[in-house]
C-alpha cells in the first residue's frame, strides 16, 4: 500500500470518520464523561484515578485538548468532533515508541477489545515488529475472564466468548495474562500495545503502554495526561470498513521505520 503524506492521511481520516465529524453523538460522549468523574469504574478502563478527576468539566477540558472534541459544555446535542491533526500527531508518537521497540528487541503484547475494526491494525504492527527482531509476547493458555476466555489470534490477545470474538472494555482479560505470565515466572511485556481496558490495566500495572480510544472513552487521555499512558491516539474505534484503517497502519509503521 502506498504510504500517505501527513496531509492525505488526515484527508483521509476525515472522508472516512476515523476522525473529523464523527459518529459518536455528542450526549454520548458527555454521559461518559460524567459517568467517570462520578466514580463509575466502568468507564475507568482499569485505571486508578482516586478522586482526580471528579469535576466532568475538567474531563471535557483534555478531551478538547487531546482528541478535540468540541470544548463548550454548552454544546450538549447532535455530533461530535475528533481533530484529525491530534490523531496524526499521536500516531507519531505512538511510531516514535515503536521504533525504540525494534531497536532493543523488546517483548511486546497485543491486544484490543474491539476486534472487529481493530484486530488487523494491532496485527500488521505485530508482524512488523516481530520482523525486526521483537518478541511478540505469546499469552499463556487456557486464561479465563469475565466468564469468558483471553485467546490469541493473528498475535492479538482478544476476549472470546460463545465460540465469538467479543468487543470489550473491561481490564480483567489484561488481568489474567499479566497473573499468568507472573505465575510461569515469565517477564511482563516490555510495551504492550491495545486500546480500552486492556491498555489501561497494563499501563496501571506498571507496563508501557500505547493504544487507541475514541471520543467517548475519556479514561486513556486522562491517563496519558497524568504520564501512566504513555500515546493514546483519538479516533473513531469501530468504523464500517475496517480496511478504513489500513493507510493509517500504513503511515504509522513507515513513521517509525519498520516497513518492509
Amino acid at each position: 500500500m502506498p504510504i500517505l503524506s501527513r496531509a492525505a492521511l488526515v484527508e483521509h481520516l476525515v472522508r472516512t470518520r476515523i476522525a473529523g465529524d464523527v459518529a459518536t453523538p455528542r450526549d454520548n460522549n458527555l454521559g461518559h464523561y460524567r459517568a467517570l468523574a462520578n466514580g463509575d469504574r466502568h468507564y475507568w478502563f482499569g485505571l486508578e484515578f482516586e478522586g482526580r478527576w471528579s469535576d466532568e468539566q475538567d474531563v471535557l477540558a483534555v478531551m478538547a485538548e487531546r482528541c478535540g472534541v468540541v470544548d463548550d459544555p454548552a454544546h450538549r446535542a447532535g455530533r461530535d468532533t475528533i481533530d484529525p491533526e491530534l490523531t496524526v500527531a499521536a500516531l507519531d508518537r505512538m511510531a516514535a515508541r515503536l521504533a525504540k521497540a525494534a531497536a532493543g528487541r523488546e517483548r511486546v503484547l497485543f491486544a484490543t477489545g474491539h476486534p472487529g475494526a481493530l484486530l488487523d491494525a494491532h496485527s500488521r504492527v505485530a508482524g512488523a515488529l516481530r520482523a525486526r527482531g521483537c518478541e511478540i509476547v505469546r499469552i499463556p493458555g487456557g486464561l479465563t475472564a469475565d466468564e469468558g476466555y483471553v485467546v490469541q489470534f493473528a498475535d492479538v490477545a482478544v476476549f472470546e466468548r460463545g465460540a465469538s470474538l467479543w468487543h470489550t472494555h473491561s481490564p480483567e482479560p489484561m488481568n489474567a495474562i499479566l497473573d499468568g505470565l507472573e505465575s510461569l515466572g515469565e517477564p511482563v511485556p516490555d510495551l504492550v500495545v491495545a486500546d480500552h481496558g486492556w491498555a489501561g490495566r497494563a499501563a496501571q500495572r506498571g507496563v508501557d503502554a500505547v493504544g487507541y480510544a475514541d471520543c467517548n472513552d475519556p479514561a486513556l487521555f486522562l491517563a496519558e495526561a497524568e504520564g501512566t499512558m504513555q500515546v493514546t491516539v483519538p479516533l473513531d474505534d469501530h468504523v464500517l470498513d475496517p480496511r478504513s484503517y489500513e493507510p493509517m497502519t500504513a503511515y504509522l509503521l513507515d513513521a517509525a521505520g519498520l516497513m518492509r
